[in-house]
């Protein structure tokens, strides 16, 4: 038997409000993921990325890259909060926040994800479907044991990209480039 308590759902308010156990946090239809810190590859793979796009975004006044699985609300009734590993928002959208303490109230432009080895092709895939009902613009999968990169604009037409191969921002980041090579150099 449910009980009501097994059935409540958590708001984002709720989940900002969370002490911190050292755990990731998510929340999907009000449901509450938790997921152990990442791995070492894993952190330094989000870290290499990250330098590349600050140091684009920045030189061109775009608007802020975030890591650390920095909280969007994705959809409200019931509430969905996802944490991408690497988050752009445009200098417009960022403007428009009014508490910047906060989770972001909306989608990134560009949502990262970095692989972790327990990660289950079922979850990422409801991860890029997420963002995407919600307005992400672009999504990476970045997958380090394959040393490649998923392009999603939309749900149904992903393109992978290795080695030679140019990783670019499209419309949300014009003229930004990369060798997916280089993201996979230590």
């Amino acid at each position: 038997m449910t009980s009501a308590a097994d059935t409540r759902r958590m708001t984002a308010e709720e989940l900002y409000m969370l002490p911190d156990d050292g755990m990731k946090h998510e929340l999907v239809c009000g449901r509450l993921l938790s997921e152990p810190p990442a791995g070492w590859d894993h952190g330094k793979r989000i870290s290499r990325i990250d330098s590349i796009l600050v140091a684009f975004v920045r030189e061109r006044g775009l608007g802020s890259v975030a890591v650390n699985d920095t909280g969007f609300i994705l959809a409200r009734g019931p509430d969905t909060v996802r944490g991408p590993d690497i988050a752009f928002v445009s200098r417009e959208r960022e403007r428009s926040v009014h508490n910047p303490q906060a989770f972001f109230p909306g989608a990134p432009d560009l949502a990262v994800e970095v692989l972790s080895p327990g990660d289950r092709p079922g979850e990422v895939h409801g991860k890029v479907a997420d963002y995407l009902e919600a307005g992400v613009r672009l999504v990476w999968i970045v997958d380090s044991v394959a040393s490649e990169v998923v392009v999603h604009r939309s749900l149904f037409s992903p393109v992978t990209l290795k080695g030679e191969d140019v990783l670019d921002g499209g419309d949300v980041l014009p003229g930004f480039s990369v060798r997916v090579r280089e993201i996979f150099e230590d």
